[in-house]
């Protein structure tokens, strides 16, 4: 591996999604991890990852030297843009860097020596593999470690119900009919079982829709966080002290992150999904990881670890210890 630095880089866009399962997967790998977050200029960001020609000049002169030799002995990239510079790294290394791409590139998965891409998406080939879902870092020493770092959740009555919300996409409203039914649903939920609602919107979250959790909900043991403004995310927290997850349908990265917890995990899914999305929630439904919101399921269940037998196929190949 001469000329080669005994690192592994995570390559991604700015999105939040990418970068947790780039970086998720390259943390396993056993190499020390240098994140770069890369954004090709046009027309390379409209035609990534199939244009390579002249791709040493898709980069703002500013981000080029940061994506330069030597090359590392891995590099594990999340997302379209991502995908041409893992593309590239193969031949400008001399075929000696490595690469796993995670998501569908759109092209010949041949360009990469391993790509990612979860089994919804129907992905095959000998180099392919198809985790249900998507990764992430959840597994038990994360979970203790934000146990710690939230210690004061614990004082919270239970069950401790965590509520994830996402925000609309298409194919998918999330309408005012569908937030009033949401809503019902975890007073019926908080009804029954008592407890808390630990309420938790995110980037895509309307603000109409997290409001209308608040206004329903307020009075009731819990939290509800909306941004920076309500202080630090306790994301990591409320998953981890969490009895009971409500998700919102729309995201696979926040569905699969429930599903790693441990814990019941519950939706209300419009009808119909869009056919992607669709196959994942009856794959979550068929393995008993997923609920719909009315349903009683057992408090623990097992957590889907996708991301270790995946990293561990990785280490495998790569002859990494």
């Amino acid at each position: 591996m001469s000329g080669l630095r005994e690192e592994c880089w995570a390559i991604t866009d700015t999105a939040a999604g990418n970068q947790r399962q780039a970086l998720a997967l390259a943390e396993r790998l056993g190499l020390p991890v240098r994140p770069l977050v890369l954004e090709p200029r046009g027309p390379w960001a409209w035609l990534a990852p199939r244009l390579t020609l002249g791709a040493a000049v898709a980069l703002p002169p500013d981000e080029r030297a940061r994506f330069g030799p030597p090359w590392p002995r891995v590099a594990v990239g999340c997302g379209r843009a991502a995908a041409l510079f893992t593309r590239l790294l193969r031949p400008w290394s001399g075929g000696r860097c490595q690469a796993v791409q995670i998501l569908d590139p759109r092209v010949a998965a041949t360009h990469w020596d391993i790509v990612v891409a979860p089994r919804h998406d129907g992905l095959t080939g000998p180099n392919v593999l198809t985790p249900l879902g998507s990764l992430n870092p959840i597994d038990d020493e994360w979970l203790a470690d934000a146990r710690d770092a939230w210690p004061h959740l614990a004082d919270l009555p239970a069950p401790r119900i965590g509520v994830l919300l996402g925000g609309p996409r298409r194919g998918i409203a999330l309408d005012h009919a569908w937030a009033r039914a949401f809503i019902d649903g975890l007073r019926a939920l908080h009804e029954r079982d008592g407890g808390s609602l630990l309420v938790l919107a995110s980037r895509r979250t309307p603000p109409a829709l997290a409001a209308a959790l608040r206004d329903a909900f307020g009075h009731l043991p819990g939290l509800h966080w909306q941004g920076e403004a309500d202080g630090p995310n306790p994301y990591p927290g409320v998953m981890a002290w969490a009895d009971r997850l409500v998700v919102t349908p729309d995201s696979v990265n926040m569905l699969s992150e429930a599903c790693a917890v441990g814990c019941s995990v519950h939706t209300l899914a419009p009808a119909p999904l869009p056919e992607k999305l669709a196959h994942f929630h009856r794959a979550l439904r068929e393995g008993g990881l997923l609920h719909d919101l009315q349903v009683d399921a057992p408090a623990r269940q097992p957590p889907l670890r996708e991301t270790e037998r995946i990293a561990a196929r990785v280490r495998r190949q790569f002859g990494l210890r």
